[in-house]
């Protein structure tokens, strides 16, 4: 989609184009209260701005939607697919995977909720390994580092959402 139609669009609409990125309604309504946005770098610095206060609030809202690392998200919604994109980007061998899905369960277990890891960009050996480290956090560490993720998550999805600038 292009900035100028992004602008546009009634503030449902854009706040439906918006919420993949991260199911936070707080966030959602600051970025398209932001509109019209002169630049996609606009864009992305007042999404930013919105998230740099996410809390443990913000991260279980938005895990409600997450699949776990390494599983295929099930479903048509944009959000699915943006997750089957970057997790098919680290898709690895069964060795691997297996590790992941056992690291999975022991990171439910120890933290209470599913681990998540910006996928894009990362293969599954530097995902399994920053699991692995991941693991040895305290609950608060690892709290802020699974915020931060999500924070990294939502704003390369919105990048890649908008493909153009509005000319000036």
């Amino acid at each position: 989609m292009d900035l100028a139609t992004f602008n546009a669009l009634p503030e449902a609409e854009a706040a439906a184009v918006v919420r993949p990125c991260a199911d936070i309604p707080a966030w959602v309504d600051d970025v398209v209260s932001g509109r019209p946005y002169p630049t996609r770098d606009a864009l992305v610095r007042r999404a930013t701005r919105a998230a740099a206060h996410w809390g443990e609030a913000d991260l279980k809202a938005a895990l409600a939607h997450h699949p776990r690392i390494g599983e295929r998200a099930e479903g048509n919604t944009r959000e699915a697919a943006m997750s089957r994109r970057e997790q098919g980007a680290s898709s690895s061998d069964t060795a691997t995977a297996d590790a992941i899905a056992n690291g999975n369960a022991m990171y439910e277990k120890r933290f209470g909720r599913i681990f998540l890891v910006r996928a894009a960009g990362r293969t599954g050996p530097e995902i399994l390994e920053n699991l692995t480290a991941r693991l040895r956090n305290d609950d608060a560490t690892e709290t802020l580092v699974a915020i931060n993720e999500l924070r990294q998550i939502a704003l390369l999805r919105l990048d890649g959402l908008i493909d153009e600038e509005t000319p000036a």
